[in-house]
């Protein structure tokens, strides 16, 4: 099966916005120091991680940054994966 390269990109870069997206509005409502801190004791990490202020630059830098670097992920995926699967 031959993939899209630039629908590919899309899905991974909106993907990708999404969550980020997400992450932005549970910064912004003060639930991601909880999230964070009830994560990473799942995954048996403790340190001296905590989660800044919002600030709303930042949150849409971080949504554009990460849905540019999913398209560009996305799209060599398919890439590589149309070449070897000729």
């Amino acid at each position: 099966m031959k993939l899209n390269p630039h629908k590919t990109g899309l899905s991974v870069g909106l993907f990708v916005a999404a969550v980020h997206t997400v992450w932005s509005l549970l910064v912004a409502l003060g639930f991601a120091q909880t999230l964070m801190t009830w994560s990473m004791n799942w995954h048996m990490v403790s340190g001296q991680w905590s989660v800044g202020a919002f600030n709303l630059t930042s949150a849409l830098t971080l949504i554009v940054v990460s849905a540019v670097v999913g398209y560009v992920l996305g799209y060599a995926f398919a890439t590589i994966w149309n070449q070897v699967h000729k």
